[in-house]
């Protein structure tokens, strides 16, 4: 049987090259009864390996999107399904206004607001108007033709198959869709940091009753501000991020260069990675991971080259303070002259209840806002309104960029390709390529905010944003204020990629979604506008962590891909490394072996100061202690300022290893370390029980423990445990390393390949692809990546099917 497989293999590939059809006993040998000729339409073949990974095999683009949009369809329908109830509008309908929202394409709190947003994008028509831009500054017309296959794709595994998973089955809302709902898609996602971010802001904003003085005028506290913008624009405690380094020839052992890249993501939803090869004979051969609903691989390698994203420090909106005419709120003043602000309204039908219709308000700037989450709110008053710039809601370039790494002979290609498509909305590029050479670079589509201009332009409250967290707010009354052009830009309000922080052909190149300064702690990146992120600021923990890691590992040199995989799961927790030995020490000598927690019950920590002496100072499943100083460690940080927290502060000419030397006499440190005993005890859980015990994901019924652990321990391997005190202690794991690879090269055609899908191809119970990568992920173990023809038709699980349209 495996031979008769292998030889479908080439008969596939060999008829689908002369764009001739697949016959219907050898469709039937393939084993899917659904999949025999029909006459013109779209088509692909589809050959799945190990662990449910498809490699799709067409003649152009669209068909290679209607390959892909079946084969993730058949992984994900309901996943998709849901996301595409979302950029239609039609959470309300289907769920009620009040739920809510699908996380995974907005900050909308409710469906409502949700719906009130993409309705309002399609009724101003944005996504169309941006399809029919001619490229460079619109999609191309190969990224068009992937969503027009994506579509049909979908749509035909969904008049072809019964679902069988029972989060969607026999769901009314799971319906055919249209490439416009596919490119609409590519557009929440690439407004997620600016229009995304605001959607509850843009919605809720309506002018103040009356046309005098009804309204209070009361504007938002400067310093309070600047601090709720720091923490929302901080990438080193977000849920979501990555780590990605490449290392040069000089330290690796053949010469050629390497690539291990760990993006974080959320393990639901439709943010999830979805793994597949994408093969146009003589075109294009690229394997990876996409996000979701996406027709083209975000992350992953080709013979030549390999590449991942971490999410980058830049802030990818700014405000415009607006002054507004005394008599009207809905005008505004630039230079004198008097602008009416143009009225979006939007009608939401409603489940069991009567349809919502509210006004949106826009300006040149973008659309009055009222707030960037509830922590900042910017109240529109009689005489002063905010309006959001997001220059990547005129960007559908994204697809282009993704085609031109796909096909990129080496990273100077990789760097073209961003130069020319300039299409990354809020991510970093990190990549490695077989002649071992590599490349950091912060090429994002970011407003064109110079310190110069920022300094000229600024309102008050943007005077004490903008160098506190990058967000810029300026005065919308000046016509000198505008943005401007870079004449490299493909849009008007960009920066060029002249201005880009670019880091090529360092022996290492890391980042951990902190800045680009540390790229390279030897190589460290400056002059960039304060925009793009800091210098000479302290790093996060993982970081530091992170470059003591890879600049021993290239000093040591001789890497090997095999190197990139002890280095995933060390699992070493450089905060465990700093404190637990003084913490330890500090514990043992409390007065009685006890601690008052912030209730003002003593509690016995005795036994406490053992465990943490006793910690391996990692986050493996059997490690004893981390789960204790897991729950110590959040408590101290939360309860201790960060200035008191170190007795020796940070030094910008020592970033690496300072902050240092745990302040145990900082108030603070015994109750955190009372009120860590105590959660524990109360939740049952041992001090010392292994790690793996509380911190795991639930497949079939079966717990199954999962390594890593959070931001603030600072470790490679990052995983979100959720602790519901309510619930008993640790729930499942939400978020954390996602599609990870680790590639090099050694001379012959093929690259060599380790990954995982941490959370697996699929979200459907029924699914063998359920669960089969995470039990790999728990285990430490590595999927070996089937890239080239020979790989591929030796798979013992090869899978052959054609796929077309009825």
């Amino acid at each position: 049987m495996r031979t008769r497989l292998r030889r479908l293999v080439v008969t596939a590939v060999a008829l689908l090259t002369a764009a001739t059809t697949l016959p219907a006993a050898a469709a039937e040998r393939s084993g899917d009864r659904h999949e025999r000729p029909s006459h013109g339409g779209l088509s692909a073949v589809i050959r799945y390996t190990e662990y449910g990974i498809p490699h799709i095999v067409a003649k152009d683009y669209a068909n290679l999107g209607f390959g892909t949009g079946w084969a993730q369809a058949a992984d994900q329908v309901c996943t998709l399904a849901d996301g595409f109830v979302t950029v239609r509008g039609e959470r309300s309908r289907h769920f009620g206004a009040g739920a809510g929202s699908d996380p995974a394409l907005s900050s909308a709190a409710t469906n409502l607001s949700s719906d009130l947003y993409f309705r309002g994008v399609r009724r101003a028509g944005t996504v169309e108007k941006l399809l029919a831009e001619p490229a460079p500054r619109g999609p191309s017309r190969d990224s068009k033709e992937l969503m027009r296959g994506f579509a049909a794709g979908y749509n035909a595994w969904l008049e072809q198959n019964r679902i069988t998973d029972p989060a969607c089955r026999g769901a009314s809302w799971v319906r055919p869709v249209t490439s416009l709902d596919v490119a609409v898609r590519g557009f929440a996602l690439a407004v997620l940091g600016g229009q995304g971010r605001a959607v509850d802001g843009i919605t809720a904003a309506q002018p103040p009753a009356g046309s005098t003085g009804a309204a209070p005028e009361g504007k938002p506290g400067a310093d309070a501000t600047a601090r709720a913008a720091r923490e929302l624009f901080a990438a080193d405690n977000a849920d979501m991020g990555s780590n990605a380094v490449a290392f040069g020839g000089r330290t690796t052992a053949n010469g050629r260069g390497l690539l291990l890249g760990n993006p974080h993501y959320p393990w639901h939803g439709g943010r999830r990675f979805w793994q597949s090869q994408q093969t146009i004979p003589g075109r294009l051969d690229v394997a990876g991971g996409s996000l979701l609903g996406t027709t083209t691989v975000s992350i992953g390698h080709n013979a030549h080259v390999a590449w991942s994203h971490t999410v980058a420090t830049g802030v990818t909106l700014n405000l415009h303070q607006l002054t507004l005419d005394p008599a009207d709120p809905t005008v505004y003043l630039v230079d004198g002259s008097r602008e009416r602000m143009t009225k979006r309204s939007v009608t939401v039908p409603v489940k069991d209840g009567a349809p919502v219709t509210k006004t949106q308000w826009w300006t040149r700037y973008g659309p009055v806002v009222t707030s960037l989450g509830a922590s900042v709110p910017l109240p529109w008053t009689t005489t002063t309104a905010y309006a959001l710039n997001d220059p990547n809601s005129v960007n559908m370039r994204a697809s282009d960029t993704a085609l031109g790494f796909g096909k990129a002979r080496g990273t100077d290609d990789v760097l073209d390709s961003l130069r020319r498509t300039q299409g990354l909305p809020w991510t970093n590029t990190i990549a490695a390529d077989s002649r071992g050479r590599t490349l950091f670079t912060q090429s994002q589509v970011l407003p064109r905010i110079t310190d110069e201009l920022a300094e000229r332009c600024s309102t008050p409250l943007g005077e004490v944003t903008y160098p506190s967290s990058g967000l810029a707010v300026l005065d919308g009354s000046r016509g000198d204020c505008a943005l401007g052009r870079d004449r490299d830009a493909v849009q008007p309000g960009i920066f060029g990629p002249d201005r880009m922080p670019t880091l090529k052909d360092a022996p290492y190149a890391e980042n951990s979604n902190d800045s680009a300064w540390l790229t390279n702690a030897d190589r460290p990146l400056t002059g960039y506008e304060r925009v793009f992120g800091t210098v000479g600021t302290q790093r996060s923990m993982r970081t530091r962590g992170a470059i003591e890691d890879v600049a021993a590992m290239a000093d040591r040199g001789e890497l090997t891909v095999r190197d990139l995989q002890r280095q995933q799961f060390a699992d070493r927790a450089p905060a465990g490394d700093l404190v637990a030995a003084d913490a330890a020490r500090a514990c043992a000598a409390l007065p009685g072996g006890t601690a008052t927690g912030s209730d003002g019950k003593a509690v016995d920590v005795r036994e406490a100061c053992g465990v943490l002496a006793g910690w391996d100072r990692t986050v493996d499943t059997d490690s004893r202690g981390a789960l204790l100083f897991d729950r110590f460690w959040r408590g101290l940080t939360r309860a201790v300022p960060a200035g008191q927290l170190w007795k020796v502060p940070f030094s910008p000419a020592d970033p690496v290893t300072t902050p240092n030397t745990l302040n145990t006499d900082a108030p603070g440190f015994a109750t955190a370390l009372a009120e860590a005993v105590a959660e524990l005890r109360s939740a049952d859980i041992a001090l010392d029980a292994p790690l793996g015990e509380h911190q795991f994901v639930v497949r079939g019924g079966e717990r199954v423990p999962v390594g890593g652990g959070t931001e603030s321990l600072g470790i490679w391997n990052k995983i979100e445990p959720v602790w519901d005190a309510a619930r008993g202690g640790y729930t499942e794991v939400t978020t954390g390393s996602s599609y990870i690879q680790a590639v090099g090269w050694d001379g012959s055609r093929c690259p060599v390949a380790r990954t995982l899908l941490t959370y697996s191809q699929s979200s459907n119970p029924a699914s063998r692809h359920y669960a089969d990568q995470t039990r790999l992920f728990s285990g430490e173990r590595w999927v070996t990546s089937r890239f080239c023809e020979r790989d591929i038709r030796t798979s013992p699980d090869l899978r052959v099917v054609r796929v077309r349209e009825r």
